[in-house]
């Protein structure tokens, strides 16, 4: 169970879009929370799940892979410890599977194929961290779509 109020806000955002379809609404929420949390300055689990969540709502390839490569950096500077407070399900690593699907897609999209191929390999080789739940098997899905796409 989510106890971090931020998480718990940008939850409120991707609810706007992915079941609501409201995309430019999410968009402006996640800018409003950007601003909240210090842009870059801020705490790196809200830095992360917000710009990988704020890649998912940009119009441009270019500032999607912008915004997911924002989320890889901080994902670096996350602690175990950090994400239970929070009240995640999973450990830090959990978090690899799909920021790396994400940015193996933005390449495929720019037609940047190697680096493509690299962020899918990363993606299945922390594909363990996860579960077998419906999120676990959502990564899976992109990932066998990204393998195929990429021949």
């Amino acid at each position: 169970m989510i106890t971090d109020p931020t998480l718990t806000r940008i939850g409120q955002a991707v609810e706007l879009h992915h079941h609501q379809g409201q995309r430019e609404a999410a968009r402006d929420l996640f800018a409003q929370i950007w601003d909240d949390i210090g842009g870059e300055q801020g705490d790196p689990l809200h830095i992360c799940v917000l710009a990988h969540s704020m890649a998912d709502v940009q119009d441009d390839v270019q500032q999607e892979l912008l915004w997911d490569l924002r989320a890889l950096a901080a994902a670096d500077s996350i602690t175990d410890e950090r994400v239970a407070h929070a009240g995640v399900a999973f450990p830090v690593a959990g978090l690899y599977p799909s920021l790396h699907l994400n940015l193996g897609e933005c390449y495929r999209k720019l037609g940047d194929l190697d680096r493509a191929r690299e962020h899918l390999q990363h993606a299945q080789a922390t594909i363990g961290a996860l579960g077998d739940d419906e999120y676990a098997r959502l990564i899976k899905g992109g990932l066998e779509r990204l393998t195929e796409q990429l021949g």
